[in-house]
């Protein structure tokens, strides 16, 4: 329902409704505002309590139109006007202790209430208050024994614990309506320990892209960016054979276009082209994903003009791009991204142009039939957006793309590549994290060539100026910091396994795993791998695992026999074997120089008695280590 305001009721007016619907008349109640838009210097209502269906805001642009309401038709009739006297007071008020809920969290706790509404209507139960914790654990048996019709399989721990959490916040919010649920569904437990969620920790973690598949897909993307000019140059010819071609039928256009395709050296015609047009876009957000290690509605608020280039005082150029994430309310966030990136952005601003303009027309063909249109405000929010795309309904109508709409990209574009991998926007940003733990860990896999000046002990402060640089992504960090120490106590996992150590802390390491009294201070093996990790500095440096407190020892970089030999801080296992193998071979061949002096031959000497420690202490025989 949409009602013009104007002068009539002043949105402070709006923003003073009382908190919940208790002791309004029927009339007072269905004209309390849930959403009100100003368009045109007008306030503009656009659900109202008395609507089958509240069109609610707050939800970034990759959340699409049909996820962005509460539709009470679908609650069983018995239920619907309590179910909305609850809402009501959630949105206005929230939680107890909490701030008023925004977007996916509102959707999110209907579509988890839901089921236990259905429950129960199969029950005949009419009332909440007639609801009791007897009723409540049939609701729980019933969750457990459910079998997802698109998987055949139960639902998980989250899927139980939303289940059961929406039912605690019914019991709650109830409490401020007319229909109260009399008791907590489960008075002795909680949501959380009903779904089997305590004590098990990183439950439901988004799962690491594995290196092999990551960086088929990164060259994939890349390599498409790179001839994203080339692309976008023949899309502008056709445009022109359009243009030209403008007063014939539409097959007649088509069939111009495929003969310009044709002559140009492209094979598979236009649907094959239109479709690489997509793919080049699936492209430019694998890269930046890749590369920001943002959040997939972050992508979706990208606008154009979102790069941005700062210089230090040693002439190094930083690049950042800038967006809004919906994860707090402090406005731009920045993220500094490699050169690859700022050619994803360069050709996504080109790629979109033609999106763009089609919301801009769409605005302007809305305000000359009604300037208090809601859906001028709605185009309004994605006119500037990078990811555009046109809804598969209205092939006219531009709209950022949905999260939805993205799965299904990257799902085809991992397909194309051959792979078998689940793709999901989010694994990006994980990916991210993990390989910038590795980086400031000291395993060279990540992108270096393209972050030769960054770190992430927060130097990049140094590139900073008034305006970026200065709203940094620290979720993000946090990211990479959990990253980072699961990587250490994987490492340490390592060490005081079965395997061999080398090194002087190796050594050390086994010395001490020796002795049971060492081992018996930890109440089990997660908690001393934890210990051990937190309590020691540990780095890679190609060559043997470094726990000195700092990078200054030669043996990181011109002296690398050294952590074989005497060092106190090295430890060295059987994944370094091959590097130890292959320089003792080269030193041996080193020896047959005739012009290395006698300086040169003790050097090489010293440095083989180093390698041929190591290797034995690895467990390789004496008898294969003869010089």
């Amino acid at each position: 329902m949409i009602d013009d305001l104007s002068e009539e009721i002043p949105f402070a007016d709006i923003s003073a409704q009382p908190g919940d619907v208790r002791g309004l008349s029927d009339s007072e109640r269905d004209r309390l505002i849930i959403r009100a838009n100003r368009i045109g210097g007008h306030w503009v209502i656009i659900s109202k309590y008395s609507d089958d269906v509240w069109y609610l805001s707050g939800f970034p642009n990759n959340v699409a139109a049909c996820n962005r309401l509460i539709a009470f038709d679908t609650v069983p009739p018995a239920f619907r006007q309590i179910v909305k006297a609850v809402f009501y007071r959630y949105l206005i008020r929230g939680r107890d202790g909490s701030n008023p809920p925004r977007g996916a969290t509102i959707t999110g706790l209907f579509t988890g209430l839901s089921p236990f509404l259905r429950h129960l209507d199969a029950l005949k139960i009419s009332q909440l208050g007639s609801v009791t914790p007897m009723i409540a654990a049939t609701y729980v048996t019933a969750c457990k024994a459910h079998v997802q019709p698109h998987t055949g399989k139960p639902l998980s721990a989250g899927g139980l614990h939303a289940r059961y959490k929406a039912v605690e916040a019914l019991y709650e919010l109830s409490q401020y309506t007319d229909d109260k649920f009399p008791q907590h569904p489960w008075p002795e437990t909680s949501s959380n320990a009903m779904a089997g969620k305590l004590g098990v920790p990183g439950e439901g973690r988004t799962p690491l892209i594995p290196d092999d598949v990551f960086c088929t897909l990164f060259e994939a993307a890349h390599q498409q960016v790179e001839k994203g000019k080339l692309l976008l140059d023949m899309r502008d010819d056709l445009d022109g054979v359009a243009s030209k071609y403008g007063g014939h039928s539409r097959f007649d256009v088509i069939r111009f276009k495929n003969l310009h395709l044709k002559s140009m050296g492209w094979e598979g015609g236009l649907r094959k082209f239109n479709r690489s047009l997509l793919d080049l876009r699936t492209a430019c957000y694998i890269v930046l994903a890749s590369t920001s290690g943002c959040r997939n509605h972050e992508l979706a608020n990208l606008q154009s003009g979102a790069h941005r280039r700062t210089k230090d005082d040693d002439g190094t150029i930083y690049h950042w791009m800038r967006s809004k994430s919906e994860k707090t309310d402090e406005g731009p966030h920045d993220w500094m991204i490699p050169e690859v990136a700022v050619r994803a952005i360069r050709v996504m601003e080109r790629w979109t142009m033609h999106y763009q303009a089609m919301i801009s027309d769409e605005i302007i063909k809305r305000r000359l039939v009604n300037p208090q249109d809601p859906q001028i405000n709605e185009a309004h929010a994605h006119r500037n957006s990078l990811f555009l795309g046109t809804d598969f309904k209205v092939v006219t109508k531009a709209r950022t793309l949905s999260n939805t709409s993205w799965e299904g990209a990257l799902k085809a574009f991992a397909k194309d590549c051959g792979l078998k991998w689940n793709l999901t926007s989010h694994q990006f940003r994980r990916k991210f994290a993990n390989y910038a733990a590795h980086s400031r860990f000291g395993d060279l896999r990540y992108l270096k060539k393209h972050y030769a000046h960054w770190s992430l002990d927060m130097t990049l402060r140094y590139a900073m100026d008034e305006s970026w640089g200065q709203h940094l992504d620290l979720d993000l960090y946090a990211e990479i910091q959990d990253e980072l120490e699961d990587i250490k106590v994987g490492v340490v996992d390592g060490w005081v396994g079965d395997a061999p150590l080398a090194g002087g802390y190796g050594r050390a390491v086994k010395g001490w795993q020796r002795e049971p009294e060492n081992l018996l201070i930890f109440k089990d093996r997660a908690s001393m791998l934890k210990s051990i990790s937190e309590s020691t500095s540990i780095r890679s440096n190609g060559h043997a695992w470094c726990t000195a407190d700092n990078d200054g020892c030669v043996g990181n970089t011109i002296e690398r026999t050294r952590c074989g030999g005497g060092c106190h801080h090295s430890v060295i296992g059987i994944t370094h074997a091959p590097i130890y193998q292959q320089l003792y071979d080269d030193l041996k061949g080193l020896l047959l120089c005739k012009d290395i002096g006698k300086g040169g031959r003790q050097r090489i000497e010293r440095d083989l008695k180093r390698c041929r420690e190591v290797l034995v202490h690895l467990g390789m025989s004496t008898e294969d280590l003869t010089a």
